[in-house]
């Protein structure tokens, strides 16, 4: 019995013990945990706590100005009275602000639903227009308040809790001189809160009050242009009144960024790209026997020695201003719409197509290279026929035995035909030797296809090579759904089936019938007009590829710090001087006597030689693409329009004049001087004052002389 006491005593000795080493345990643990709240990270977590009696202000930076060449805004700022609105002040409301809302919509004469879309907050689910900056900010309703309204709302601030009225810089899209410029402008929105987090520890974070860029110059010099907003800390008690002021942030303007762009070049760009345009709708397709669509184009004119963009215009366009204060939900609509012909693609970056025959001075180059004379005897024959398939030239002409240059002075597609299926079988045909040289194809990879060019815009394209490697990735990528497709055969034998089950069982072989309609720009084969208009380019300049630039230099808010972006190169044509002052010679004779010699009748060729290469591109299932490709000693310009017809005849008689703007020339060939609208020396820079004001020249719409070539096109 004895034992038994003893041996219950000692078990609850031990659970004493074990209960007292477990509320010491929760006590030390109790207490390391205070001592690491209170003293190891006590002054974080005070500081955190202090915060959240911290209201901030934020004054926005005035964002840097864009400008052209010559000092002109192409993007500044101007004072407009906004109407703004404080959700949190809204939210306090027993309506939640319903009644105030309706009555601001009266003053302003807008809808309600208008009014109640634009402070709606945005995510996954509500479409535009929603406010996707910080709830705390005033959220702009409207910055074309009328002077009469502000006051209405100033004056019955009674009926109008927490809503402001007052001048407010905002973002303005000039178009001098009609120089739209959307696509290479860009424009505004608010940062998300995603963007927020990503830049939070970046030496450039952003402010939920932020504006940033979205597309074009505004996106690509963002850090420049944005500058720093001035940020006022106030300390306030739990009834929100001010018991003091925290530490505060300096303000900062943003600086302005001088481009290559003149704003008078660029409005005749765009003017007649636009006309080319309304002009190609106008004339009937022969295969269709309807009228061209012209649904879409691009053009550049950029400086031929160093690759600086001074004018480049894509259509369909649209009005960046739309976004100024928040876009409405129908301009949303119309702007990201398929109806639309999506206008904030900037086409002359993004817009890929086959080339057509303007690819020729690539596969003439490929051609010396590969050992064939400039100047040997070559057969242009109406057609060539390989495995019972024909292909023709252009309209079904023979020109008997011809040159390199003769064969693009035509524009004669057998003679290229022949030079790359001839090189085709040499590198093994269907079954590639190991040493094959592809000639053709590793030469436009040289000329810089394939790739970017460098420009600095955002969201540029690269186009592609179709070359083997390309078939065979491409062969693998989309082998599970021709071979699925392929299924329906033999009973289904349309065309899309047939294209299935051949991609299913040879997709990954570079045929015959590739490299030939890739020699003349066709095919797999697609570039943008920014790769093409920096090749003419370096044809002109001696060979060199520069990387195209529209920016030219940044300027610090006093005018002090100037930081200019030069031009830069990243190859050379891969060409002897001899075949490239060859190639220039034909080209000379393209607009002299070749297929764009009646788009340049009269032109003075002794003094200003020009330079041309015409391009129609077939598409499947759409009408031909219009190119034209050319350049002088000062400038190349590359004009394209989809669905447009011949190169020459749809984009020829606009690159023309906007030649004729450049150098003042008039219809019978003339040059005035005084007309002439040759920008400055690229290098030079409008003059700077001290404050970081830019005195800018005056700027009014130019007006054209058009030309009356005569002729038919080719």
């Amino acid at each position: 019995m004895s034992n038994l006491s003893e041996s219950r005593t000692s078990r609850i000795t031990v659970r004493l013990v074990a209960l007292q080493i477990l509320v010491f345990s929760l006590l030390l643990t109790l207490g390391g945990r205070l001592w690491y709240l209170q003293i190891r990270n006590g002054q974080e977590y005070a500081n955190e706590a202090r915060s959240n009696h911290v209201q901030q202000v934020v004054d926005p930076a005035t964002r840097g100005s864009i400008l052209d060449a010559r000092g002109v805004p192409l993007a500044d700022n101007q004072t407009r009275l906004v109407v703004s609105a404080s959700r949190t002040d809204l939210l306090k409301m027993k309506d939640d602000g319903k009644a105030v809302l309706g009555r601001l919509a009266k003053v302003l004469g807008m809808t309600e639903q208008e009014i109640r879309n634009k402070v709606r907050l945005c995510d996954s689910k509500t479409p535009q227009p929603c406010w996707n900056g910080s709830p705390y900010q005033p959220i702009p309703i409207t910055d074309e308040a009328t002077t009469q309204q502000a006051l209405q709302i100033r004056e019955r601030s009674e009926d109008f809790p927490g809503i402001i009225a007052e001048p407010t810089a905002v973002r303005r899209y000039a178009a001098p001189g009609d120089a739209n410029t959307a696509q290479v402008l860009g424009y505004l929105s608010p940062v998300t809160d995603e963007e927020i987090n990503k830049a939070k520890n970046s030496s450039s974070p952003f402010l939920r009050s932020d504006q940033i860029g979205r597309s074009g110059l505004e996106r690509q010099y963002d850090d420049y242009l944005r500058g720093k907003a001035a940020v006022t800390r106030y300390e306030v008690d739990n009834l929100g009144r001010v018991i003091g002021q925290a530490k505060s942030d300096k303000g900062q303007a943003g600086s302005s960024v001088v481009t290559s762009i003149d704003a008078r070049v660029q409005a005749i760009a765009e003017k007649q790209l636009d006309q080319a345009m309304k002009d190609a709708r106008q004339q009937v397709d022969r295969n269709t026997g309807t009228n061209y669509k012209a649904d879409s184009g691009a053009v550049v004119v950029m400086e031929a020695k160093t690759g600086r963009v001074v004018a480049m215009a894509s259509n369909p366009s649209y009005d960046p201003n739309a976004w100024v204060g928040g876009i409405s939900g129908k301009d949303y609509a119309r702007l990201t719409g398929k109806k639309s012909n999506y206008p904030l693609l900037n086409r002359a970056i993004q817009g890929q197509a086959a080339p057509g025959s303007i690819f020729k001075v690539i596969s003439t180059a490929a051609s010396v290279n590969a050992g064939y004379d400039f100047n040997g005897h070559y057969p242009c024959t109406s057609s060539y026929s390989i495995g019972g398939q024909v292909f023709k030239n252009f309209e079904s002409q023979s020109h008997g035995d011809i040159s390199l240059g003769r064969a693009l002075e035509v524009s004669c597609d057998t003679v290229f035909y022949k030079l790359s299926h001839d090189e085709w079988k040499k590198d093994g045909g269907d079954k590639p030797k190991k040493d094959a040289k592809n000639w053709f194809y590793k030469t436009a990879h040289q000329f810089g296809l394939g790739k970017e060019t460098g420009i600095d815009l955002p969201n540029e394209v690269t186009g592609r090579v179709p070359d083997r490697k390309w078939k065979r990735d491409f062969w693998a990528a989309n082998k599970a759904g021709w071979c699925e497709q392929a299924k329906a055969w033999p009973k289904k034998k349309d065309f899309g089936t047939k294209l299935a089950r051949e991609g299913c069982l040879e997709g990954m072989k570079l045929h015959a019938y590739d490299s030939i309609n890739y020699a003349i720009g066709q095919g797999d084969t697609l570039v943008t007009p920014i790769q093409m208009a920096t090749i003419y380019a370096a044809i002109s300049n001696g060979g060199t590829l520069h990387d195209p630039t529209v920016g030219k230099a940044v300027v610090s808010p006093d005018g002090k710090r100037i930081q200019q972006i030069r031009p830069r190169s990243h190859g050379t044509l891969p060409v002897t001087r001899k075949t490239l002052a060859q190639m220039d010679g034909a080209l000379a004779g393209v607009a002299t006597r070749g297929t764009a010699a009646w788009r340049f009748g009269g032109w003075p060729q002794d003094k200003i030689p020009m330079h041309a290469k015409t391009g129609t591109a077939e598409v499947y299932g759409k009408q031909t693409t219009s190119w034209f490709a050319t350049y002088t000693k000062d400038y190349a310009i590359v004009m394209t329009i989809s669905q447009g017809g011949t190169g020459s005849g749809a984009s020829g008689p606009a690159v023309r004049n906007i030649y004729n703007a450049l150098y003042g020339v008039d219809e019978k060939g003339g040059i005035n001087a005084k007309a002439a609208l040759l920008p400055k020396p690229q290098g030079s820079l409008p003059k700077i004052e001290s404050d970081g004001t830019i005195e800018a020249p005056p700027i009014k719409p130019y007006v054209l002389p058009s030309p009356s070539p005569s002729g038919s096109p080719q």
